[in-house]
């Protein structure tokens, strides 16, 4: 990803933010979640320069691809908090089915970091920008 990206901020906008309720999604709704944001988060870091859809298309499939995501998990893994290696956990333990093509441990790997970017997202905005970040410098 772009090396010179200033980074990027995500603010949720919900009028109380329940905690409680948060901790108790299922690791699947947090990957439905984190899929969504995670995807949004590549294309704003593949805006510029502006090229041609197609391209930029491409590039940005590259990088939503289970395989890359299993790599992202590995490099934000040594920065991860307690409960975020929870997370991390309950997104790989539950993490059911698999595409062919795909072997089961990256696929897992990938539904564990779709669940840690839905949890930071609903529960800690600042933490999930922290931590995308590390991913593009």
């Amino acid at each position: 990803m772009s090396q010179s990206h200033p980074g990027v901020y995500f603010q949720v906008v919900m009028e109380t933010k329940d905690y409680e309720t948060i901790d108790r999604l299922s690791p699947a709704f947090l990957a439905y979640i984190g899929d969504a944001v995670y995807e949004l988060y590549v294309r704003t870091c593949y805006l510029f320069p502006p090229r041609k859809v197609g391209d930029y298309h491409n590039q940005v499939v590259a990088q939503v691809r289970a395989e890359t995501q299993a790599k992202a998990l590995q490099k934000l893994t040594p920065l991860l908090t307690t409960v975020e290696q929870d997370i991390v956990r309950r997104g790989r333990n539950a993490a059911k089915g698999c595409p062919r093509r795909l072997k089961p441990e990256i696929y897992q790997q990938a539904t564990s970091l779709e669940t840690l970017i839905g949890y930071l997202y609903l529960q800690d905005t600042h933490r999930l920008s922290e931590l995308l970040n590390t991913l593009i410098s």
